[in-house]
């Protein structure tokens, strides 16, 4: 089914303005509906601003969880949802995964610990991650016990229940290199595996680690089939990006990405610039629409040579400043 993205993203920007006061405040400066004629015209916020206000469009009883960003920069991004908007989450994952990776549910290796080991209300970002995909796993094993330490037991079990069928393991991706890189001895062959991982390159960055070094590596000790990096907001989760057998991102019908210079003015193809982020699940929190601090370039749209649709891009890191000029305003 063909989704109309600029409708969804016009309702939604005039769903949030009706029930977030706070999100109505900032959009109201800029916001001009006789200017929405294309996706370029939607009005965004930063990413900063889920740090600094508690954005949402639900009453606090209808809060299910809150979600929460790493906090890298000492704050926490806090996301709101309700049940509904739970769901949509893990059904929009759900589509995107059987597109982008596989639509059949195979045993999961987990490089992490067991969420339900917490009952909290609130989630972050790895947490939400491991609860996602999930739902892709036929029998999940953790690798990590409770006290963060590499669960040996757990790891043959998981050897001996699977043996030569075809499986996945999942984690954060400092986790991947950390664990299995740097602590992992056992010698394993994982050639009936698809490596999935996201998140944490921050800390990859800062030890000179890039995304193809550490395929060579976990290549060269694990002999994965398969390994796909994954981008994406804990402030929009479900609406990622998956990463192509060319080591593009694509675009699906439930989001969309594009690329502003300084002056927030939307850039061409195969420019570099800070990168916008659009999806069509957040109903409970204004996040379908979000300036991010991320440097980004899009290569072109519905022709990656590697077959797959979409607007195509890289991500290059973080923008050297936590906030460019005006945008803390926004």
């Amino acid at each position: 089914m063909k989704i109309n993205k600029l409708e969804i993203l016009n309702n939604l920007t005039n769903h949030h303005l009706k029930n977030c006061k706070d999100y109505k405040k900032k959009i109201t400066k800029i916001f001009n509906k006789n200017k929405i004629n294309s996706i370029n015209d939607i009005p965004f916020i930063s990413v900063n601003s889920f740090k600094n206000l508690e954005l949402k469009s639900i009453k606090d009883k209808q809060i299910h969880k809150i979600m929460l960003s790493s906090g890298t920069s000492g704050k926490n991004s806090k996301i709101f949802l309700d049940l509904q908007n739970s769901k949509d989450q893990i059904e929009v994952l759900n589509d995107t995964f059987k597109k982008f990776v596989s639509d059949k549910r195979v045993p999961m290796l987990v490089i992490g610990r067991n969420p339900l080991l917490s009952k909290k209300k609130k989630f972050n970002a790895q947490t939400a991650a491991v609860i996602g995909f999930s739902i892709f796993s036929t029998k999940n094993f953790y690798l990590i016990d409770e006290y963060g330490e590499i669960n040996n037991e757990i790891l043959n079990e998981f050897l001996k229940f699977i043996k030569k069928k075809n499986f996945l393991v999942f984690g954060f991706t400092f986790n991947i290199f950390d664990i299995l890189i740097n602590k992992l001895n056992k010698k394993i062959n994982f050639k009936n595996s698809i490596l999935i991982h996201g998140g944490g390159w921050k800390k990859l960055e800062n030890i000179q680690v890039s995304n193809e070094k550490l395929k060579n590596q976990l290549n060269k000790k694990y002999k994965f089939k398969n390994i796909i990096n994954y981008y994406g907001l804990v402030e929009q989760t479900g609406s990622i990006f998956f990463e192509c057998k060319r080591g593009y991102f694509h675009t699906s019908k439930f989001n969309d990405i594009l690329v502003r210079n300084e002056k927030f003015e939307i850039l061409k193809h195969n420019k570099k610039g800070l990168v916008q982020l659009l999806s069509t699940i957040p109903k409970s929190y204004p996040g379908h629409s979000i300036l991010t601090e991320d440097i980004g370039k899009i290569f072109g749209e519905d022709s990656c040579s590697c077959g797959m649709s979409g607007k195509f891009f890289k991500i290059y890191g973080r923008i050297k400043k936590s906030e460019i000029r005006g945008c803390s305003n926004i």
